[in-house]
């Protein structure tokens, strides 16, 4: 247990429930949870199943019209071809995270992974007692990684390759470009890449690209994908992956040993999710470009802070290394003095430190607050500096 991590998103968001209880005025741009409702015919979808008796256990995989419909999603979306026998529904992302890697490696295996990232994926590497390979991102690239750097960090002892585009918490996307070559470095070594796909559909410009859309890597390919970030759904707990059945037997086993299935009316709702009106989607990004613009632009007005402009996700990540502050510092003081909740950017890995990451899944209003009180506790700070 000493090897097993937590996610700090949490942390800090008891932190600052706990100044509201005081009667602070608190901005909460710690949580990465959009804060639109989720669509109103996924909501009567659900609350339908539950009426007509989806209340009891269902299949271990997962309700077979669901996955039926993931299946024709992926394959549409991707350009590939799968059927839902590589389809495996889970209660959340999290879990083809954490059974797929359970399953996959044992000490001494190498995980590529990218870093600043998603903190439960270096947690899970250290637990299982595999060796972590932190690939760093890099600012001028767009928060993508160096595909020398990422070449020269593959060994014979590496098995899986973590990608993640767009990606938390730096809302960096990988150039299709690069993924081919990601594609053609990785088709011929005996590696799983575990994608993490879950911020597909939130991108500025452009579309999505798939690695298990380029030739030969359908079969050695995990997609990680649910509806918590496009549906607002998370609570919901409804996730899934799409993988080789020979791993998908694997995620069963841990599945049925551990939740036995994933909840019946849930499942229901998120047929209605993928096969409904997207206008909801469609709004919601389009609302999250506004609130994208609005947040980098009043950034990039405080004296000590850099933001380069994210390509997807809903995450804010600018350098502060010019505040001279270390990253956990200023969080803590924007937290306690200005009343403003965000993470460290060291939270998410070494090559994090130096960085804040916002959450911008707030209102225009409170994102245009949270500016100010950090221009002005910026000022204070500067003041005191000089004095």
């Amino acid at each position: 247990m000493t090897r097993i991590g937590i996610e700090s998103a949490f942390e800090v968001l008891v932190k600052a429930r706990a100044l509201e209880k005081q009667g602070r005025s608190v901005i909460h741009l710690e949580i990465g949870e959009p804060d639109f409702p989720t669509p109103a015919n996924v909501v009567e979808a659900g609350q339908r199943a539950l009426g007509q008796g989806w209340t009891k256990y269902g299949p271990t995989q997962g309700d077979p019209e669901l996955r039926e419909v993931i299946a024709a999603y992926i394959s549409r979306t991707r350009g590939i071809q799968v059927g839902p026998e590589r389809v495996c529904v889970v209660p959340g992302g999290k879990p083809i995270m954490f059974f797929t890697m359970m399953a996959l490696l044992e000490p001494g295996d190498e995980v590529v992974y990218p870093n600043p990232g998603f903190p439960i994926y270096e947690s899970m590497i250290n637990f299982l007692g595999a060796t972590p390979v932190p690939i760093p991102l890099i600012e001028e690239r767009g928060f993508s990684f160096d595909l020398n750097t990422f070449e020269a960090r593959l060994s014979d002892r590496t098995k899986m390759v973590i990608l993640v585009s767009p990606a938390n918490p730096t809302g960096g996307l990988v150039p299709a470009e690069d993924i081919r070559r990601l594609a053609e470095l990785l088709r011929h070594r005996d590696v799983i890449v575990l994608s993490d796909e879950i911020y597909s559909r939130i991108i500025y410009d452009g579309d999505p690209v798939s690695i298990a859309s380029f030739e030969g890597m359908l079969d050695k390919t995990i997609i990680l994908d649910g509806f918590s970030k496009t549906y607002s759904m998370t609570g919901w707990r409804l996730g899934y992956g799409v993988m080789p059945t020979w791993i998908a037997e694997a995620v069963v086993k841990l599945m049925v040993n551990s939740n036995s299935c994933t909840a019946s009316a849930t499942q229901r709702a998120g047929i209605e999710a993928l096969t409904g009106p997207q206008d909801a989607v469609t709004a919601m990004v389009a609302e999250f470009r506004l609130r994208r613009d609005a947040i980098v632009h009043g950034l990039n007005q405080i004296p000590g802070f850099r933001c380069a402009l994210p390509a997807g996700a809903f995450y804010a990540f600018p350098n502060v290394s010019g505040t001279g502050m270390p990253s956990k510092e200023l969080a803590d003081l924007l937290l306690y003095e200005a009343g403003v909740a965000c993470l460290n950017g060291g939270a998410f890995g070494a090559h994090g430190e130096g960085y804040i990451r916002f959450s911008y899944a707030n209102s225009l209003a409170n994102i245009q607050e949270a500016l100010s009180r950090i221009q002005k506790a910026s000022e204070r700070w500067a003041r005191s500096v000089s004095s």
